[in-house]
């Protein structure tokens, strides 16, 4: 088993910047590939971005070039930096992992942006 525990979010102004991390409970090396996803108030879960253990990346379209993610292998850590903020892409965001089958989620971390 493994527990995702997230930090970052928050409040920003349409334009800036924030940041999400998500510490895992164990060695995340072994682990072929980690996502962040977000929901919005009365929307459906989405997929926002994969990284893999070769650091191979992958994006939503209405958030490539924009999120960046990333992985710490020695943190055992994911980080998801969000330039360019828009209102929508206010959501609770969550990370995520699946292993020998079963999804793992983060608890879930609250971005709003103002417009």
């Amino acid at each position: 088993q493994v527990q995702l525990v997230q930090s970052g979010g928050g409040l920003v102004q349409a334009g800036g910047s924030l940041r999400l991390s998500c510490a895992a409970s164990r060695n995340i090396l072994s682990i072929s590939a980690m996502d962040w996803y977000r929901q919005a108030p009365g929307k459906p879960r989405e997929w926002v971005a994969t990284i893999t253990n070769g650091d191979s990346t992958n994006y939503e379209d209405s958030v490539r070039g924009r999120f960046t993610i990333s992985r710490d292998n020695a943190k055992n850590t994911v980080n998801l930096q969000m330039n360019s903020l828009k209102p929508e892409d206010t959501a609770v965001y969550y990370c995520h992992l699946l292993m020998r089958g079963v999804n793992y989620w983060g608890q879930g971390t609250q971005v709003t942006v103002s417009s």
